[in-house]
């Protein structure tokens, strides 16, 4: 199976809505991705993403279906205590690169910048949320890495449309990285594409495969 995680056009933040600009690259995105072989197209019930996924939806006739938890991660102090950049996690990311920190650390949610940061439960709610999909889909997480329960005789494409927080937590998950180290690897463009590649076999310790990152030569031209 091959998952194709798409972030949102430009938004429009305050209306949950995307931009005329937005709009633009949505539709760039879709004739980006109508080679890509999808079969389901997912997205978080946010407007700014289900506006982008509705474009390819409308160029495939396929029907969209809705993750909660895919909706963006949820930033800031534990009851509203005072923290750097407001727990913005990009911001994090680079603060801790510029301190020398460890931004694989696997005990980063402990650390001064997350300790007592609301988006800790977000990543979490994403890890939780991610794995029962994808046991749905047929891969079930036993401790580091995925069993294939079926085999394919191909593999079976599907679009996720969610945002650079909740994706960059699901990725992380998904490929055994911490959270603050796919913020600061990977800042994705609006409607950037990346794509994961699971096996196709069936059998136990399957790793995920990165196909490609932040692909967003669509809107570049």
């Amino acid at each position: 199976m091959r998952i194709v995680f798409v972030r949102h056009g430009e938004p429009n933040y305050e209306k949950n809505c995307l931009t005329e600009t937005g709009i633009v690259q949505a539709k760039l995105a879709a004739d980006r991705l109508k080679e890509e072989g999808i079969e389901e197209i997912w997205s978080s019930p946010y407007g700014r993403a289900m506006e982008t996924a509705e474009a390819t939806a409308k160029v495939l006739g396929l029907p969209i279906k809705t993750l909660d938890f895919m909706k963006e991660l949820d930033w800031g102090g534990i009851n509203d205590v005072p923290i750097f950049s407001d727990g913005h996690p990009w911001d994090i990311a680079d603060e801790m690169a510029k301190r020398g920190m460890d931004l694989n650390d696997d005990n980063w949610e402990k650390n001064e910048f997350f300790a007592q940061n609301r988006v800790v439960n977000s990543v979490h709610q994403v890890e939780k949320g991610i794995d029962e999909w994808l046991s749905e889909l047929g891969y079930d997480r036993h401790g580091l890495y995925y069993d294939h329960k079926i085999a394919e005789d191909g593999h079976k494409t599907v679009a996720l449309f969610s945002h650079g927080g909740s994706s960059s937590a699901a990725l992380a998950h998904i490929l055994n990285l911490t959270f603050p180290y796919m913020c600061a690897l990977l800042h994705t463009d609006f409607t950037g594409i990346t794509v994961v590649r699971m096996d196709k076999k069936s059998g136990i310790g399957s790793m995920p495969c990165l196909e490609i990152a932040s692909d967003s030569r669509h809107i570049q031209k």
